[in-house]
């Protein structure tokens, strides 16, 4: 007589996803007893039957009762046959009180504050190429053969350092051909001994803050400013002081209660406002500093695209022996995933902050590093930036049109210097910029909300729209899109 516990567990077998079938014979009982088809006290069908309804071999079916029963699922009675066992439900969930761990509670208690902090104000964005994306260059101007032919001349027969660990906080090569660079083209006064190469400015900034600062210190930064500087201070436990940019850089505070231990400036370009820190205010800060015995860490991140005027010098150059941890990037210059930016460091802090770099970060792509110092040196590097500060001015231009045509001059930025790799569009005070980015994101327009970059309560609305990477048939068709966001569906 055909059995109703047969047919119950052919159709979970059925609807079992496919593997081997004794696993698949498994998973189908146990998921019959746990959801209840098969009760406890369930007299569980002949081996034999069950083999050959479902068309498998008696040993197959043997092997899952045998199974099943080791575990406590099915039990078999002498000359009775085999059953469910009754109590089967109550030690599984004995059983499961016993190993499970408490939930974990929704506020993740089990992360420390600081990281609970740096994920309610995370804002690195989860896509990474788009129209009007900020801070990302051309990547697809970037001389690709040329380099991978210098890449694939020092990868035929690379020297055996360029394979192990890197000891050396960067190759000599690299460092003496930034060192060359850096003097010319940005007036940084340096040796290669001051030089650090780092896998980007994240990470530098990390190692000048976990170096020179304990929990509990304070920092200045720019109000508004890059957000990874607080979040990088966030982890670190450093007290942020915000302070007010205005159309000449970083406003110092003259009798500030907590002294400084660092001092984070963008003074050749502020990110993200754009204005350039007058000859007076870097000289007033320079002064501070050494008054405070603060160490101002100078973030160059894209200085090389001025397209009018002479280049603005470095902070770090303007005075010997100057106070400012010179920090930079090839994100972009070259591309972002290069993963290389460099530290110029006082000569007090060389040694020591090498050492701590060394023990933290274990850095490599030495291999990376030859190439990109044979790059330079061959002048390849300096026609690239050439080529695209030609391309970006052009771009710029053509973005600051589009912005006085469909939108209106008012919506300029208030620091409108012609350099950089993106435009401010401000907002009214009433905007909500932080929905009409996620409306443009959805549409794969990736601008970025401008009150995300204040630290205080007081916040201008804006939106950052990147230029460089936009190609010149997308800038049209792009920006009207975003105009349709902004006067549409914003308020």
């Amino acid at each position: 007589m055909r059995s109703l516990t047969v047919d119950v567990i052919k159709q979970a077998f059925l609807q079992t996803p496919a593997e081997k079938l004794h696993k698949k014979l498994y998973a189908a009982i146990c998921n019959c007893i746990l959801e209840g088809s098969l009760r406890p006290a369930a007299r569980m069908p002949p081996t034999r039957d069950l083999a050959n309804e479902l068309s498998l071999s008696r040993n197959t079916v043997l092997r899952v009762y045998e199974q099943l029963q080791a575990e406590g699922y099915i039990s078999t009675r002498t000359s009775s046959g085999t059953f469910v066992t009754e109590s089967v439900l109550d030690n599984l969930n004995t059983q499961a009180a016993r190993t499970v761990p408490a939930t974990v509670p929704e506020d993740r208690a089990s992360l420390s504050l600081r990281c609970l902090e740096l994920l309610e104000n995370a804002s690195a964005s989860p896509a990474q190429w788009g129209d009007f994306i900020p801070g990302v260059p051309d990547v697809e101007s970037f001389p690709h053969r040329t380099f991978k032919k210098i890449y694939d001349r020092v990868a035929r027969r690379p020297n055996p350092e360029y394979l192990t660990y890197d000891a050396a906080s960067g190759l000599e090569e690299l460092k003496s051909a930034l060192s060359d660079y850096l003097r010319t083209a940005r007036g940084v006064k340096c040796t290669t001994d001051q030089i650090l190469i780092t896998e980007g400015i994240h990470q530098a900034l990390d190692l000048v803050t976990r170096t020179l600062c304990d929990p509990g210190d304070n920092a200045w930064i720019e109000e508004p400013g890059y957000w990874g500087i607080k979040n990088i201070l966030r982890m670190n436990a450093v007290n942020i002081s915000a302070l007010d940019v205005d159309d000449q850089g970083l406003m110092p505070q003259a009798n500030a209660d907590e002294k400084p231990k660092l001092i984070f400036v963008t003074p050749s370009h502020q990110y993200p406002l754009g204005s350039v820190m007058s000859l007076p205010r870097r000289q007033l800060l320079l002064s501070q500093a050494r008054e405070f015995q603060s160490w101002i860490v100078e973030d160059d991140y894209d200085s090389e695209f001025r397209f009018s005027g002479q280049p603005i010098p470095s902070l770090q150059g303007l005075e010997e022996n100057s106070p400012v941890i010179y920090i930079g990037t090839f994100s972009k210059t070259l591309y972002p995933a290069l993963r290389l930016g460099y530290v110029v460091l006082p000569n007090v802090l060389a040694a020591p902050l090498k050492k701590v770099h060394n023990e933290l970060y274990r850095s490599g792509h030495q291999v990376i590093q030859a190439a990109l110092a044979e790059f330079i040196r061959e002048g390849y590097y300096a026609a690239h930036i050439r080529k695209m500060r030609q391309l970006y001015s052009k771009r710029r231009n053509q973005l600051v049109e589009l912005i006085k045509r469909h939108l209106g001059e008012e919506y300029l930025g208030y620091y409108n210097s012609n350099a950089g790799l993106h435009l401010i569009i401000q907002l009214p005070a009433a905007a909500d910029d932080i929905h009409i980015a996620k409306l443009a994101n959805v549409e794969g327009i990736l601008v970025r909300p401008l009150s995300r970059y204040y630290f205080n309560a007081q916040k201008s609305k804006g939106l950052l729209v990147g230029f460089a990477s936009v190609q010149d048939d997308n800038m049209l068709p792009s920006f009207l899109r975003l105009v349709k966001t902004i006067k549409y569906k914003a308020y």
